[in-house]
């Protein structure tokens, strides 16, 4: 049914990453597919990594990719040989829909937590990925 997942984790919450990518792998081992693990780095980190040095903008991502290799490990997902993707981007949903535009995934995973009033006001990134997602999407709650 599924040929291509994208799950996009938040690293900087601690628990928000494992039940997504947990999920992500069981599709993805169930349907064969491919797997694409991805995390985003908001434009403005980004930019201030970048300024206070260029190369630490690099290590910077190489160390969000060690951390993706780490929770894949944790979880025991290496079968389904995961891509995994650090990007950066104004907004973090919007980072999720274009790569999952741009590699025809036809199922994202993400996870979410308990709104806060802000959340209801504005919408969280799991929220607007559902919205505005043009394939299925997975919100996988811990």
């Amino acid at each position: 049914m599924y040929k291509h997942i994208l799950v996009g984790i938040d690293l900087s919450d601690e628990g928000g990453w494992r039940r997504p990518l947990v999920a992500g792998a069981e599709h993805a081992r169930k349907f064969g597919a491919e797997l694409t693990v991805l995390t985003v780095l908001r434009e403005v980190e980004a930019m201030v990594r970048a300024q206070v040095a260029p190369v630490g903008y690099e290590l910077f991502v190489a160390d969000l990719e060690k951390q993706l290799a780490a929770c894949v490990r944790e979880i025991n997902a290496y079968d389904v040989h995961p891509k995994l993707v650090v990007t950066h981007g104004k907004t973090i949903y919007d980072e999720i829909l274009g790569q999952a535009k741009e590699a025809g995934v036809d199922l994202i995973v993400v996870g979410s937590h308990r709104p806060a009033m802000k959340d209801y006001l504005l919408g969280t990134n799991a929220g607007r990925v559902v919205r505005h997602a043009t394939c299925s999407v997975l919100v996988a709650r811990e």
